[in-house]
Order: C-alpha cells, then structure tokens, then sequence
C-alpha cells in the first residue's frame, strides 16, 4: 500500500510541476493580464458608445494593494474549502 502511495505522490509532484512549467514557457514575455482587461477592450471593440452601468465603490490605491486582495480571497476561499473537506473526511471516519 506504501508503494502505491509514493507512486501517486511522484505522479501528482509531476503534474503540479507540468501545471507551473507549461504555462511559463508558452508566455515567453510574462505578462498576463486579467479577464477584466481583455473584456473591456472587447465591449470596446464591439460597442464604443458603450457605459458601464455602475462604478466601483472602492478603487484600491495600487496594483499591489488589489493583487495582495485577490490573494487573501483566494487564500479564505482554499481554507474554507480544504477545511471542510478534513471536516468531512474526519467525520466519515469515525
């Protein structure tokens, strides 16, 4: 059964490194932009006339304020999701 564990685990540390390597090498500049910004030059291509139909109520000062966010975001999201998952694995192993 430890074999097989130690297998999955190179197999997994494999993929994980695919997922980081693959991405890089085929943006060979490094810059990638969000969602938002492509599809704001989108609606522009499609409707110049275009106005949004609301403003943010907060504009973060800085790049790096708005991406230290997103990462908290992102941070809170994977906690609560992991922590249910251990939740419920602990519960069904009662």
């Amino acid at each position: 059964m430890k074999q097989a564990t130690k297998k999955q685990n190179i197999i997994l540390l494999i993929i994980f490194a695919l997922l980081i390597i693959v991405p890089l090498a085929f943006n060979p500049g490094g810059e990638y932009g969000g969602t938002d910004g492509n599809a704001e030059v989108a609606i522009e291509a499609i409707n110049p006339s275009y106005t949004p139909w609301f403003e943010p109520f907060w504009e973060p000062p800085s790049g790096e304020i708005e991406s230290l966010m997103f990462t908290l975001l992102a941070v809170v999201g994977a906690s609560t999701i992991g922590y249910y998952v251990g939740y419920i694995r602990g519960k069904n192993h009662d």
